[in-house]
């Protein structure tokens, strides 16, 4: 089946525009951005989204819904001028708001209702999604803030390829640190390990660095190629030179 050549050589960032702005001093500790996303296409468009440890919350023409951490990519059918105007919460930044573990809405989509007490904001722009999120702003959470910690140190320390080592280093268990994402991520501390030991990986593509593949398994902490390929499929649904024509 040919291509779609809108996806690849950046193609995609001719129909599309994105931008990101920073939240207030009083929501910071809870979300780590939000984001906006505006796209025309004449022919439907099968967009490819990759996961990350944030659940997010977004607001479309239909209304306004939380969407859990996702363990792997999906395809979402864009089509016609439209956008989506999105939070993302830190991780474990949910929990709060929540106020129960977030590995329950893992996978899992619910309306925003189910949380948020106040009708979705007319116009949907910052200060009023940030009006929005007051409605139920919660007291601060300092394993909520923790988990957060612990994800920012393995995006900051490559060389943490295992949960065990990941718990040497910050003197815990690794059974305190799954329980710990479980609650408050959504997803277990291997997962995050490995989506931003492949994250580096799409970097290095996205740059055009050439990449000794076995090599850079082995640097990964994987046993052999074959498994890193696997595991980049899981994430990213195609392989890592099918991910890199889209640059």
């Amino acid at each position: 089946m040919p291509r779609d050549a809108r996806e690849l050589a950046g193609a995609w960032a001719r129909f599309q525009r994105h931008a990101v702005a920073s939240p207030s001093p009083d929501l910071a500790p809870f979300v780590e951005r939000y984001w906006m996303v505006s796209w025309e296409y004449g022919e439907p468009y099968r967009q490819l989204v990759v996961p990350y440890p944030n659940v997010h919350l977004t607001f479309r023409d239909d209304g306004a819904i939380v969407q859990g951490v996702q363990g792997g990519h999906r395809i979402r059918v864009l089509a016609g001028t439209s956008g989506v105007f999105g939070v993302a919460f830190r991780p474990g930044g949910f929990r709060p708001f929540l106020r129960r573990s977030v590995s329950t809405i893992t996978n899992r989509s619910i309306e925003a209702s189910q949380v948020f007490p106040a009708a979705p904001p007319d116009p949907v722009e910052v200060e009023t999604v940030e009006d929005y999120l007051r409605s139920r702003l919660p007291e601060r959470d300092a394993r909520a803030e923790r988990a957060a910690d612990i994800v920012a140190t393995i995006v900051a320390r490559p060389e943490l390829t295992r949960v065990d080592a990941l718990a040497r280093h910050l003197g815990t268990s690794v059974r305190e640190l799954q329980r710990l994402f479980a609650e408050y991520v959504g997803i277990g501390p291997k997962w995050v390990i490995r989506r931003y030991r492949l994250h580096e990986v799409t970097e290095r593509l996205a740059r055009g660095v050439p990449i000794d593949w076995p090599g850079l398994a082995a640097e990964l902490g994987y046993a052999d190629q074959a498994h890193f390929v696997r595991d980049f499929k899981d994430v990213f649904g195609e392989s890592p030179t099918r991910y890199a024509e889209r640059y």
